[in-house]
């Protein structure tokens, strides 16, 4: 399992939406296809056929933990995680 499946499965499972690097937060955005654009300390997340816009900010350098909840609900919504949503 590679970083980005492990970084998927720890989103999907809710348990430390408050200790995710906002790095490895945007890298996995980036690598389900989701196009950055920075605006300010805003950096805005968009996908083609997702209609939510992703909007996050870092908190130092973690990500905060209600826009780590927002991800995991367009990616649970969308079914982005491939064979991951299959095993939660």
């Amino acid at each position: 399992m590679g970083k980005h499946e492990k970084l998927l499965l720890k989103i999907l499972s809710g348990t430390s939406d408050s200790n995710l690097h906002f790095e490895d937060l945007c890298d996995l955005l980036k690598n389900l296809g989701f196009e950055e654009r920075i605006r300010g300390s805003h950096h805005i997340f968009r996908k083609e056929g997702v209609v939510e816009k992703i909007n996050l900010q870092r908190d130092e350098d973690k990500a905060k933990p209600y826009q780590v909840k927002q991800v995991r609900n367009v990616i649970l919504k969308y079914k982005l995680g491939g064979k991951i949503n299959v095993q939660i």
